[in-house]
């Protein structure tokens, strides 16, 4: 049975082509520095993210750990936003890994403004710990995207008190799609960005992280040390290359597709989407019905074929490259029968 999964962007299956190339792969090893598939995915990111050099990781949480590993020290403060996936998804890994504690901004539209880091910054008073890296995001976990003008913004708060920034980009290239800019533009207020090649980019496995020639000879050490050092890696790499140079233009097609399902939620009494939030190919839809049973909705969708995360009031739908407005139209009219029948 073919499954219409709206759950994620991560579910997204490797295409064809990616298949083939994987398969044909050249290898080295990698640890060695020796495979040359991901010696030229490497290359690639650095250059589209406008940074000197990448390093290849297994994930994004993997990514951002060692970012945070190789920027701070034993004892730091990271000023890091309440909702973001460092804080809620990564397990409390930056406490337990790198021994930082947490300056947290809870602000109700998830962002971080030039005014919370300045609130946040520590002085020398021995009594504090020191500020060590400012950890921002865009796209936001809300599916929101931050401007290059508040980019701009914290990064040079950041400078003055020489901060370094890190980005978890995992969906940059979404965010620089709806910005209509290079992911470059995005990537210039940061010290370093990792962004992921499994979500949106459909490739099986992978992120990368970047930044200068200095901080990711650091951060190899750092990948060693959490057990990210892969052997013929090449073969996974062969996928994020064409994951960068073929799968970015079509993000547009996804984000047209989240605006088509938002309208189509919109048309189900007691279903709201706010449109103005759906900017990438996030959807995160209201459930206003007296009662709802989101564990019974989940799985009359699923003996349907469509998958769904049990996300009780507030439903996230993610359109990814397997999701075409075909599937979107039954999707919706399972969703609408069920909705009447209750």
């Amino acid at each position: 049975m073919r499954y219409i999964d709206l759950r994620s962007d991560t579910v997204t299956q490797p295409t064809e082509e990616m298949r083939k190339a994987m398969y044909k792969a050249e290898l080295g090893d990698d640890v060695y520095g020796d495979d040359p598939t991901v010696n030229r995915l490497e290359e690639l990111a650095a250059k589209m993210v406008g940074k000197e050099a990448a390093l290849f990781i297994p994930s994004g949480t993997m990514g951002n750990q060692i970012a945070i590993m190789t920027h701070t020290k034993l004892g730091d403060e990271i000023i890091v936003g309440a909702n973001s996936h460092i804080v809620k998804n990564e397990v409390g890994a930056a406490a337990r890994l790198s021994g930082v504690s947490y300056s947290i901004v809870d602000n109700p539209d998830n962002r971080i403004y030039k005014e919370d880091v300045l609130k946040r910054i520590r002085g020398e008073d021995i009594h504090y710990p020191s500020t060590g890296l400012l950890c921002i995001e865009n796209a936001l976990a809300d599916g929101t995207v931050v401007s290059l003008e508040e980019m701009e913004d914290l990064y040079q708060v950041a400078q003055k008190s020489h901060i370094p920034v890190h980005l978890d980009g995992a969906r940059l290239f979404n965010a620089a799609t709806y910005l209509k800019v290079g992911a470059k533009e995005i990537a210039q207020y940061t010290d370093s960005v990792t962004f992921c090649i499994s979500k949106g980019l459909c490739s099986p496995v992978g992120s990368l992280l970047c930044g200068s020639k200095e901080f990711i000879k650091k951060a190899r050490k750092m990948r060693k040390l959490l057990g990210g050092g892969m052997r013929q890696a090449g073969v996974l790499a062969a996928s994020g290359i064409i994951s960068l140079e073929k799968m970015v233009d079509r993000l547009e097609e996804d984000h047209e597709n989240a605006k088509y399902l938002a309208n189509r939620l919109n048309e189900i009494e007691g279903f709201f989407v706010d449109m103005d939030k759906v900017q990438i190919n996030m959807v995160f839809c209201q459930i206003k019905i007296k009662d709802f049973n989101s564990h019974e909705f989940v799985q009359v969708l699923l003996e349907k074929g469509i998958k769904v995360n049990d996300d009780e009031d507030i439903i996230r739908f993610v359109t990814n490259n397997n999701v075409n407005r075909k599937d979107i139209d039954y999707a919706v009219d399972c969703i609408k029968k069920y909705v009447n029948k209750n």
